[in-house]
């Protein structure tokens, strides 16, 4: 008869044990971690990256994600990226650099997964009416971290008290900041590497673009394909960081992408056919009623948002409020709130 090995369960301590056999000396490591906000007992089975990381996913700001804008505002069928398959899509280019350099993919996963918690309806867009209208600006990458500060709240706790190192890379995935960790670095490039590359997909699938307009020198130096680009720009990223204690791109490949970026932004991130006139002021208008209208009546602000006002006052309140819904929740909204009824079906 054949003899069965009995498997011996992993615990949280034989994880940690092995993190410090498996990961590279320059590796944050989940029992190094700074810890917590607030003291809590530790998972028996979970690193606290790993929690994290679950947190993050099981949070009502992370599910939220699948109904926001990434690029085009309202598109029109089901293969355009919005903002959470852009967050899966940098959570797959960023483990396998950590894979690969041997750094630790758990607190990897966990930033990559929170990095655009923050972000308003209607992408970008949203995000500059918000900035705009106010009084204490709006950048995403700073209200990611309030959501899991603050706005994100369970049975047990306000906020989801992350550790210091997911925290940190979740601010600073964005900006002139380093983050602390290289875990924290890799998903800070990764995160360009795929919404720049996405974006063309989804431009030359819209018609905004055709692959003959991409800049041809660009294109030879990180390649043809979708496919090509992201697994060159990896290949890149890995040799030119393995053992050094910053993540970073060769200078030709990171120029080559920042010049392919730049191409974006002129041919698709302003171009009129994918922020038309028209839409840029639905959008403000939309962002822009719904703020004045909570302003005005402070009563209705609903749930947690109650708890912020009456901590930092209404304009914060209204503003993590706004943020924090999706395309399809501001556009009913805003029809309920200011289209007549007869009017709705017109």
């Amino acid at each position: 008869m054949l003899q069965r090995t009995a498997l011996k369960m992993n615990n949280r301590e034989a994880i940690e044990k092995r993190e410090y056999e498996l990961l590279s000396p320059l590796a944050c490591r989940a029992a190094d971690s700074k810890g917590r906000r607030f003291a809590e007992e530790q998972c028996e089975y979970r690193t606290d990256f790993q929690r994290d990381r679950d947190r993050i996913v099981h949070s009502k700001a992370f599910r939220r994600l699948i109904h926001k804008t990434q690029v085009f505002l309202a598109p029109e069928g089901d293969h355009y990226r919005t903002r959470l398959t852009h967050t899966l899509e940098v959570s797959q280019i960023s483990r396998t650099v950590a894979r690969i350099l041997a750094y630790n993919e758990d607190l990897t996963e966990a930033i990559a997964l929170g990095h655009d918690l923050g972000h308003t309806p209607f992408g970008h867009v949203g995000e500059k009416v918000l900035n705009k209208i106010h009084p204490g600006g709006f950048v995403h990458n700073e209200q990611s971290l309030r959501t899991v500060d603050i706005i994100e709240d369970t049975s047990r706790r306000r906020g989801l008290n992350l550790t210091y190192e997911v925290r940190d890379g979740i601010l600073n995935h964005r900006g002139s900041v380093t983050p602390m960790t290289l875990e924290g670095q890799i998903v800070k490039i990764c995160d360009r590497i795929a919404y720049v590359n996405h974006d063309i997909d989804d431009a030359i699938r819209s018609g905004v673009i055709t692959f003959e307009q991409l800049p041809e020198r660009e294109i030879e130096i990180l390649g043809s394909t979708h496919s090509d680009r992201i697994n060159n720009l990896i290949i890149d990223l890995c040799r030119n960081s393995e053992g050094k204690e910053q993540i970073s791109l060769s200078p030709e490949l990171s120029d080559s992408l920042g010049r392919l970026r730049a191409f974006m932004f002129r041919n698709v991130y302003n171009s009129s056919e994918v922020r038309g006139v028209s839409d840029l002021d639905k959008v403000e208008r939309i962002i822009s009623s719904l703020y004045r209208y909570y302003i005005e009546h402070s009563d209705e602000i609903p749930g947690i948002y109650k708890q912020i006002e009456a901590e930092e006052g209404t304009e914060v309140a209204v503003k993590d409020l706004i943020s924090g819904m999706t395309d399809r929740y501001a556009l009913n909204l805003y029809e309920k709130l200011f289209v007549p009824q007869g009017w709705r079906q017109l």
